[in-house]
């Protein structure tokens, strides 16, 4: 059975779509951005700092639905300056030390808010 996962200490849905959806014990997480749960603001202005907010809104996502970053099986990161590649990996790599998990990255236009970076994850127990 589809349960929808809405956490407060996430940034809320700026359209209609859940923060997750968990089903037969796998979880699929929306597209992340650096909204800081807080305030709704987004605070960060560099790549590094954006990337790290999108890991932590992510990271609260899943603690809502009681996983950890350990079960992320896959990834998406949407960058609207590939170039930014090297430093939003050095961030990432931070959170995920060991057993990565599998991942794309692909290079956009735009961005809802602006943002530099978006990233969205599967994760299963």
């Amino acid at each position: 059975m589809k349960k929808v996962i809405k956490t407060s200490n996430a940034p809320a849905a700026i359209g209609p779509y859940s923060q997750a959806i968990e089903i037969n014990g796998m979880l699929f997480i929306s597209g992340q951005i650096p909204i800081n749960p807080a305030n709704g603001e987004i605070n960060d202005n560099t790549i590094k700092e954006q990337t790290r907010q999108v890991l932590e809104n992510i990271n609260a996502v899943l603690n809502g639905a009681g996983y950890t970053i350990d079960d992320v099986v896959k990834t998406t990161c949407y960058l609207t300056n590939m170039n930014d590649f090297p430093e939003m990996n050095e961030v990432y790599a931070m959170y995920f030390k060991e057993n990565p998990p599998a991942r794309a990255t692909v290079g956009v236009n735009k961005l809802p808010k602006g943002v530099m970076v978006e990233i969205d994850a599967i994760a299963i127990k």
